[in-house]
């Protein structure tokens, strides 16, 4: 069973983005960022990618785990988890394909130049494990 924050979730919609509120890993001052974001509803998780882990969100949340999170006008608190395992890297992929098709050719080009050594991977998923309300 889903917990209260994920049903909510759930309730908000599936829109196209998010407004995350991550902290600055030196300052821990709060930054707003609109990014996209994937829910899988088979294993009710949430998770929030960047085809660029150099961003100044993803570095701030790999040191400052703590986010929250606007979707339409519901807030979320909770920690992020970086993904590292390259089957659930694969399934975070396959959503995102299927959630944002329109870029499937520009990450299935990423995917044959990474393959082959044309270009390296640098992007980022992580899970968002939402706080228990």
């Amino acid at each position: 069973m889903a917990s209260k924050s994920f049903e909510r979730l759930r309730k908000a919609g599936d829109r196209q983005t998010l407004k995350l509120t991550h902290y600055g890993r030196k300052s821990g001052r709060p930054y707003d960022v609109t990014i996209w974001y994937l829910v899988d509803n088979q294993s009710d998780r949430l998770y929030l990618v960047s085809a660029n882990a150099n961003r100044n969100w993803v570095r701030n949340v790999k040191a400052r785990p703590a986010i929250s999170l606007r979707v339409g006008n519901e807030v979320f608190n909770g920690d992020v988890r970086a993904i590292t395992d390259q089957q659930e890297r694969d399934k975070v992929k396959d959503l995102t394909i299927r959630k944002y098709w329109y870029v499937a050719p520009m990450l299935r080009l990423g995917q044959f130049l990474m393959s082959i050594g044309g270009m390296r991977d640098n992007t980022a998923a992580f899970e968002v494990i939402l706080a228990e309300e």
